[in-house]
């Protein structure tokens, strides 16, 4: 916490990242970020844009960078673009500049643009909507099994009925990822759907008690998104418990690896 740093900075800001991906989607650079940040007005427009503009490639992305994981802070070159307040001075932010909240930002809420969301937001409902608790259990399954090894990369859909507790459907695709003995293709996905419903229970109620749902966890899902958040335990209480690896050992079991 340095204020003096950037003493102008109100509340309200939000970035972007535009990231290039290989033919085989993997990433291969950051190629654009777009940051709007609310500020004081400090100066005239110009010397106010110049400013933060400075400010942020100078002394924000360098710590943003130091803080990330090797693998991606690679993803950083010299030759990014870079938009700071690109439609120009922020001064008035938050409700008082942009109403409404429930039902927005679902992709900043979970994968950006690479992978697929259902449409439900979470903002603005309780746990016992789908929406929210069985995005989380998607995600979970998903990641588990990515570490199992049992594929390189990994969709679970789960649908359900209005009143019916068990999932309508179960729905996998590892992209042609899947490294199961005896499967391959969409028959090796059909066979993860089948032991993920064998393996966990997808009913709401079963899903709110597995990660502690109706706990006061979700300040902390405000900024930098639901998913991709690093597990923790605060007062006894579990915090992204949807992040957690503690299914793999057992997926390995069950698909022989």
């Amino acid at each position: 916490n340095e204020p003096a740093l950037m003493p102008y900075l109100r509340p309200d800001a939000k970035s972007q990242f535009t990231v290039e991906f290989s033919a085989k989607h993997k990433p291969i650079r950051i190629h654009t970020i777009v940051l709007s940040t609310q500020h004081d007005e400090f100066d005239t427009d110009e010397n106010m844009q110049k400013r933060i503009e400075k400010d942020v490639r100078e002394i924000v992305i360098p710590r943003l960078i130091a803080s990330l994981p090797q693998r991606t802070a690679a993803l950083f070159d010299d030759h990014f673009i870079l938009h700071v307040n690109p439609t120009g001075k922020f001064v008035i932010g938050g409700p008082a500049g942009d109403t409404g909240l429930t039902g927005r930002k679902i992709i900043v809420d979970t994968y950006g643009g690479r992978g697929a969301h259902g449409g439900g937001a979470f903002s603005g409902k309780d746990p016992s909507k789908v929406d929210r608790s069985a995005a989380y259990a998607a995600r979970y399954i998903a990641k588990n099994l990515v570490a199992a090894g049992v594929a390189k990369e990994c969709l679970v859909q789960i649908a359900y009925a209005i009143g019916v507790a068990e999932p309508v459907s179960v729905f996998v695709d590892t992209y042609g990822s899947a490294s199961i003995p005896g499967y391959e293709g969409q028959q090796a996905d059909a066979y993860i759907a089948s032991v993920i419903r064998k393996v966990f229970d997808l009913r709401p109620a079963a899903i709110i008690s597995k990660f502690g749902l109706k706990n006061p966890i979700y300040e902390p899902c405000a900024a930098y998104g639901h998913m991709g958040r690093e597990p923790y335990v605060k007062d006894g209480i579990q915090f992204f418990g949807w992040e957690k690896l503690d299914s793999v050992e057992l997926l390995k079991k069950e698909f022989g690896l």
